[in-house]
C-alpha cells in the first residue's frame, strides 16, 4: 500500500482498495497544491499484484473537494502517476495528470492517459487507444531480405533488413534465390511504451511512444517504431518519426 499523509482521509478506502500512488501539485490552476491519487481494488489476495478498478481522485488543495476521474481501461499491473505541464495553452505554472498502467498481457501492452483538471473541469489530452487507432501501419516482407514498414498515416517509408535472422527463419520465408515463397505480412503491436520527455527544456513535456513491428508471431520482433508527439492548440501532432531496429549479437557469428 502507497501511504501519503496529503489528505488521505477524504479517499473512499475500504479493505480492498488501496492507495497506489500519489502526487502532489497544483492541478486545477488556483495556485494551490491539490493531491492527487491513483487507487485500485486488490481482490485476488496478497500473491497477486493485478489491481482493478483503478481511478485518480483529487483532493483540491483548499476546498478538500473530492473528485473521482474514471478509467476506461482500469485494470493491469504496475499503474502508475506523473504530475507535469503537457499543454502551452497557459501561463500559468499547471500540473495536468498523466497515469500508466501495464497490462500485463503477451503483448507488453500498457494503457495511458493524460487529463487536464484546470478550473476543476476534466479534460483528456491522450487517450492510448485513440493514439493506436490515428496511426495505420503495414508491414511488408520483401525480396532479398527485406521487410517494408509504411506509415499509412503520415506517409512515411522504412525498410527493415532481416537477413541477420539466420538460415533457419529466412528459409521457411525465402527461396534460395531470396525470393518470397508467398506473400507475408506482419503487423505493429499497440502502444507498448510511452514517456514524457522535456526536449526543449521548457517545462513542457512532448512524448515519445513505442510500438514494436511484430514478424510472424508476436515473439518475432523486427523493430520498434518510435513517435515523438507535441502539443499543439488542441490535439498531439507528430514532430518526429523513425524506426528502430535490434543488432546481431557478434559472439553467434561463425567466421
Amino acid at each position: 500500500m502507497y501511504f501519503c499523509p496529503f489528505n488521505f482521509w477524504r479517499l473512499p478506502i475500504d479493505e480492498k482498495t488501496q492507495i497506489l500512488d500519489f502526487k502532489f501539485g497544483d492541478v486545477n490552476g488556483d495556485g494551490i497544491f491539490d493531491s492527487v491519487y491513483l487507487i485500485g481494488e486488490k481482490n485476488y489476495g496478497e500473491e497477486s499484484s493485478f489491481i482493478e478498478n483503478i481511478k485518480i481522485v483529487i483532493v483540491d488543495g483548499f476546498t478538500y473537494a473530492l473528485t473521482t476521474i474514471p478509467l476506461k481501461s482500469n485494470a493491469g499491473y504496475n499503474p502508475r502517476l506523473f504530475l507535469g505541464k503537457f499543454t502551452s495553452s497557459q501561463d500559468i505554472s499547471l500540473d495536468e495528470i498523466f497515469v500508466s498502467i501495464f497490462s500485463g498481457g503477451s503483448g507488453g501492452m500498457s494503457f495511458y492517459y493524460i487529463y487536464s483538471y484546470l478550473d476543476n473541469k476534466i479534460n483528456m489530452l491522450f487517450d492510448y487507444e485513440v493514439f493506436d487507432e490515428e496511426y495505420k501501419y503495414t508491414i511488408s516482407y520483401k525480396d532479398n531480405y527485406k521487410v517494408q514498414v509504411i506509415n499509412k498515416t503520415l506517409k512515411n517509408e522504412y525498410t527493415i533488413d532481416i537477413e541477420y535472422k539466420g538460415l533457419d527463419y529466412l528459409s521457411e520465408i525465402y527461396d534460395e534465390n531470396g525470393k518470397l515463397l508467398k506473400p507475408l505480412e506482419g503487423y505493429v503491436v499497440p502502444v507498448s511504451g510511452l514517456y514524457p520527455v522535456d526536449y526543449n527544456g521548457d517545462n513542457i513535456f512532448e512524448l515519445l511512444s513505442y510500438r514494436r513491428i511484430i514478424g510472424k508471431y508476436n515473439a518475432d520482433s523486427l523493430g520498434i517504431i518510435n513517435l515523438s508527439l507535441k502539443w499543439n492548440k488542441d490535439m498531439y501532432e507528430v514532430f518526429w518519426e523513425n524506426v528502430s531496429i535490434y543488432g546481431r549479437d557478434l559472439d553467434n557469428i561463425v567466421v
